[in-house]
């Protein structure tokens, strides 16, 4: 009960701070920080060349992760575009589960799509001719255009390992 009379007592001088309007004198920190990666303590955390190098070096040093034309002036399709990447990426991703160890590139060129990337060689080469199939083949079904897969094997993670930071 006194906890009760005592919030009371403290609401009133809550409430007018909170309604006065306050003057903030600090600099604006227009730091940009996304897409960037934090330096460890112990510098043990890997990046690839893709994730070692930031945004602003798009079309510079790297290139993009969507090669497609819908986005350009009056391009067809860019939502549905975009949705069919999202799927695509989360399906592969689901498919070769742990198996990739770089990125999911997807080129559009006519109405081919590729799909490019690095796997390691965790699985048997037969596994992996069935999983190359069962890609293309479905995908294929459901997006109604001829999928090809473009991928390249290392023997272990640390081979795609550009620097540790």
């Amino acid at each position: 009960m006194a906890l009760i009379v005592s919030l009371r007592n403290a609401l009133p001088g809550l409430e007018k701070a909170c309604i006065q309007r306050q003057i903030h004198v600090t600099p604006v920190a227009a730091k940009v920080v996304a897409g960037r990666y934090r330096v460890t303590t112990k510098r043990d955390r890997p990046l690839t060349y893709e994730m070692a190098n930031p945004p602003h070096y798009i079309a510079h040093r790297k290139g993009w992760n969507s090669w497609n034309t819908s986005n350009m002036t009056d391009g067809n399709r860019p939502a549905e575009t975009l949705l069919e990447d999202v799927f695509i990426r989360r399906f592969v991703t689901g498919t070769w589960h742990s198996l990739f160890v770089s990125e999911v590139i997807i080129k559009r060129q006519h109405n081919i799509i590729r799909i490019a990337g690095i796997i390691r060689r965790g699985i048997a080469t037969r596994k992996m001719y069935f999983l190359i199939g069962y890609t293309e083949e479905l995908l294929s079904y459901w997006l109604q255009c001829p999928i090809k897969l473009e991928l390249q094997t290392v023997d272990d993670r640390k081979d795609v390992i550009f620097k540790y930071i």
